[in-house]
This record gives C-alpha cells, structure tokens and sequence, in this order.
C-alpha cells in the first residue's frame, strides 16, 4: 500500500515494546471497509507492520497471540499451513502462499512507533 505524507500518523506502541525477532504488538484497522487484525514487529533494527492475512487462505497467520517469528527469528509463519514471509517486505519465500502480505505503513520517532492510515486503510471507530 502507498502511504502519502499527509495520511494521518496513529500512535501504535513504545518503541520498547518491539524486539528484534520477538513478539509483535497487534491492533486492529478497518482495510476496504472490514475490520481486521494486523501486527508490528522489529527485524534488523527496523519497525514493519502487516495486515494478519495469510495470503495462502485469509486467516490470522500467529500461532499464539501476537507470534509470528519462527525460532531462528529470521521469518514469519503462517501456523495453519507453514507459509513463510520476509519479515522486512512481506514476500512469500515458501510454502502455500500467493504474493506478499499486506504491508502498512510506520514511522517511528521519539520513543514512539506510529502506523500510517492510508486510503483503504483507517483506524476502527468505537
């Protein structure tokens, strides 16, 4: 998705929260009128976010709440049929997958790690 400078910033979590190869922070979005789960995570130092889609079957890819990495750290997993993605561009690199995952946009500055709102993409409304 192409994320435009003036799109809205929404503060997501501190910048602590995510670790190299750890545990991601989910939240949820509205993406083309539904809502959804997506997740952040950090990999080699840098923040990246992605709707919870696997794009073998749409369904939710953690295994357990908020876990995405496999053990070596290096990839994200599909845990209902073993697809993996890089963690830095969402692409498919094995398994039943089609294309990449849906990528949302993030901005991290002063402690804080933001996601950007985009045109199909906007923040749930309570």
């Amino acid at each position: 998705m192409d994320a435009q400078p003036d799109d809205p910033l929404i503060p997501l979590c501190n910048s602590t929260d995510l670790v190299n190869g750890g545990v991601a922070v989910g939240f949820d979005v509205v993406y083309g009128g539904q809502t959804c789960r997506a997740f952040a995570i950090r990999y080699q130092g840098q923040v990246h976010a992605y709707l919870n889609r696997c794009t073998h079957v749409a369904m939710e890819m953690d295994w357990r709440p908020d876990h995405f990495f496999d053990d070596s750290g290096r990839w994200l997993l599909c845990a209902t049929h073993g697809a993996h993605y890089e963690p830095d561009t969402g692409q498919c690199r094995g398994g039943p997958c089609k294309g990449g995952l849906i990528k949302i946009g993030l901005v991290e500055h002063d402690g804080v790690v933001h996601w950007q709102s985009q045109y199909l993409l906007k923040p749930v409304s309570f």
